[in-house]
C-alpha cells in the first residue's frame, strides 16, 4: 500500500485559514458538517487543527459572547484541546496506521511543512479491506 494512494489532496479537503474569524469558522462548520479541521497559515503551512468542541469551550468560557464578537475575534484566540498531529508525506505507512488509531484523519505535509491534504482513517480501513478481499478471493 502506498501512502500517496490514500491521500485526499488539499483542494478536496475542508480547512481554515488561521486568520479566519470565529464566525467564519462556525459558518463553515455548519455548512460542511465536519467536526475537526486543519488550520493553515497564509503561506499554506499546517499549524494545527480546530474542533467544534474547541469553539464551544471558547464560547462557554466567554459568557459575553455573541455573533458580533465572533466576527471580530480570530480563531487564534481559541484554545486547541486535542490538536491532531501531522505527518510528512515520506513517513512510513506504519506511522500513518498507528496515528490513525488516535485521529479520524492525518494531516499530511511536504518537506517544507506545507499542508498537502489528509489521509482518512476510513480510507486506510477501506484499502485494507480491499486487499483482504483480494487475498481471500471474496
Amino acid at each position: 500500500m502506498n501512502i500517496i494512494t490514500l491521500l485526499t489532496p488539499k483542494e478536496d479537503t475542508f480547512y481554515l485559514d488561521s486568520r479566519s474569524t470565529i464566525r467564519q469558522a462556525l459558518e463553515k462548520y455548519d455548512y460542511h458538517k465536519f467536526t475537526v479541521v486543519p488550520l493553515i497559515d497564509k503561506e499554506g503551512h499546517y499549524i494545527t487543527t480546530l474542533s467544534e468542541g474547541d469553539i464551544l469551550r471558547y464560547i462557554k468560557n466567554n459568557s459575553n459572547f455573541d455573533l458580533e464578537i465572533a466576527e471580530a475575534q480570530s480563531i487564534d484566540l481559541v484554545e486547541k484541546y486535542r490538536p491532531y498531529k501531522a505527518l510528512d508525506i515520506s513517513s512510513p505507512l506504519t506511522d500513518v496506521i498507528k496515528l490513525s488509531f488516535e485521529q479520524n484523519f492525518i494531516p499530511m505535509v511536504d518537506d517544507r511543512g506545507m499542508y498537502i491534504g489528509i489521509i482518512k482513517r476510513k480510507g486506510i480501513i477501506k484499502s485494507f479491506y480491499e486487499d483482504f478481499k483480494k487475498h481471500y478471493n471474496l
